[in-house]
């Protein structure tokens, strides 16, 4: 059949292209046949035989021709979309990379030019008190002198060289961390890419058109995952309890905070204790350290390394902790010239909360802005968390959650009966929004967006297998559960979920 110009879709696909869309991802060497609808998965007769032997639907891809629509102009458009997001977001990542270095230097440099103040300080005193001396006190002085010198460079030794080497380590992991999502964007890129031509192409082959349909949903899925905009809402499986009590607790937990670690560690802040305690896998407690005051929140720097958020009416600080060989580490710490709240971070950038208004830092606490504020009550801006692109940055006020963009400019409210008092807040890596609240004691998952309210996760049922007053949140990945801290409670309530 002799087909001209205007008919173009009806040009015959090139071999190139119908081979690589029919191609098995699993068995190369298979072609795709049959989906199934388990699993929403193209497969081969090899896949049917072996990967989905027990699912229950499985259909040739022949037989879904006449019931699925098999256009490709909205695919397109939908295609092109993510492309110019996923570009953005390898942009914004490289400037983090920059930012990090940056921050680095800017810190050693502050610090030699305090050695350098304390030095030219302490020189200028000598020379005060070394007027109208004689020759043996002179001598005297110079060698009190020396010692002083010595030990001025030896505190900058003992103390600034272990801060720096602290923050270069902090650096070199969110570095590395940066980088590895930059390949993996690449990577999703490139698939995109190559499935925005490969659409222009297909023209009206049904067979193609649906594959082809198929195979982009599952490319842009993985996009939106890696964009921290995934809808997919949990589904609770079980419900189980743990106590982390310690016998030098005095008093009953009050659980503010709560952190995962990439190895399935759980870190904890007992404000009502003043401590911050480390749960393993089976969420027992194998470590904790004394704060010097109350701890309010906590977030995760680096795959073994959080800051804690301590606030109390005259102390307001953030604290460094490093989990080394299932151990506690205290490390450097700074200090705050208004209340600390809440505290998140992203790529470098620590986000704080006063209870009205939302701070930027650095890792080396210098404050970069003040992002947003809402001084109408007190706990206006109360908790926060960022998305894990860090473009849209989420606060709890009462019955609300705030998105705000990355400037704080304000995106949505969230208001909902369900969101009473709205205290834990934590944000998945895949983008999924957790909030629970005081009253009427639930667990809440919002969308990505911070508008819809995707599911209730956990209630107040009974006392055995709910939640009263939660208080913090968190996600974890190794376990597929969601983690809740309450008031006033010293057992943790862990909801699996998938």
């Amino acid at each position: 059949m002799t087909c001209g110009r205007e008919d173009i879709k009806k040009w015959p696909v090139s071999k190139a292209v119908e081979d690589f869309l029919r191609k098995c991802e699993v068995h190369e060497d298979e072609t795709l046949t049959q989906f199934c609808h388990d699993h929403s998965q193209l497969c081969c007769s090899a896949c049917v035989g072996t990967i989905h032997s027990q699912c229950s639907k499985v259909t040739q891809i022949s037989e879904l021709t006449n019931s699925q629509p098999t256009g490709l102009e909205g695919m397109s458009v939908e295609l092109e979309t993510v492309l110019g997001e996923i570009k953005t977001l390898q942009i914004s990542q490289k400037a983090s990379i920059q930012s990090l270095q940056k921050t680095y230097k800017e810190h050693s440099a502050v610090m030699i030019e305090q050695m350098r103040g304390n030095l030219n300080t302490y020189i200028d005193e000598c020379d005060n008190s070394s007027v109208g001396t004689s020759g043996g006190n002179e001598q005297y002085l110079k060698e009190e002198m020396c010692k002083s010198v010595l030990s001025i460079v030896n505190e900058f030794d003992n103390i600034t060289t272990k801060e720096l080497n602290e923050m270069k380590a902090e650096v070199i992991s969110i570095k590395g961390s940066v980088t590895s999502s930059i390949h993996k964007c690449t990577s999703v890129h490139n698939d995109l890419s190559q499935f925005h031509e490969i659409v222009q192409k297909i023209g009206d082959h049904k067979q193609l058109c649906l594959i082809a349909s198929i195979k982009c949903k599952h490319i842009i899925q993985q996009a939106l995952t890696l964009l921290g905009k995934s809808g997919k809402a949990f589904n609770v499986q079980s419900n189980t309890k743990h106590n982390v009590r310690i016998p030098s607790d005095k008093d009953v937990c009050i659980m503010r905070g709560i952190c995962v670690l990439p190895d399935g560690q759980v870190l904890i802040v007992d404000s009502k204790n003043q401590k911050v305690k480390l749960l393993n896998q089976q969420y027992q407690v194998v470590s904790h350290w004394d704060v010097n005051a109350r701890p309010v929140d906590i977030c995760l720097i680096t795959p073994s390394e959080v800051a804690v958020a301590v606030n109390t009416s005259k102390i307001h600080e953030v604290q460094f902790i490093t989990v080394n060989h299932g151990k506690l580490v205290p490390g450097r710490k700074f200090q705050l010239q208004h209340e600390c709240r809440g505290i998140g971070h992203h790529q470098g950038d620590l986000f704080v909360t006063s209870g009205q208004e939302l701070y930027k830092y650095s890792l080396n606490g210098k404050l970069i802005c003040s992002l947003y504020q809402d001084r109408s009550a007190n706990y206006t801006v109360y908790k926060c968390d960022v998305s894990p692109t860090g473009d849209r940055l989420y606060i709890t006020s009462y019955y609300q959650l705030r998105t705000l963009a990355r400037d704080g400019t304000l995106l949505a409210t969230c208001t909902d009966p369900a969101l009473g008092g709205p205290s834990g807040l934590h944000v998945t890596p895949a983008g999924q929004v957790l909030v629970c609240g005081d009253w009427p004691y639930t667990v809440q998952q919002v969308g990505w967006e911070g508008e819809s309210k995707l599911a209730t996760l956990a209630t107040r049922r009974t006392r055995e297998d709910g939640v009263r007053y939660p208080r913090s949140v968190c996600y974890s990945s190794t376990t597929s559960s969601i983690i809740v801290g309450q008031w006033l409670d010293d057992n943790i309530r862990v909801f699996r979920v998938e």
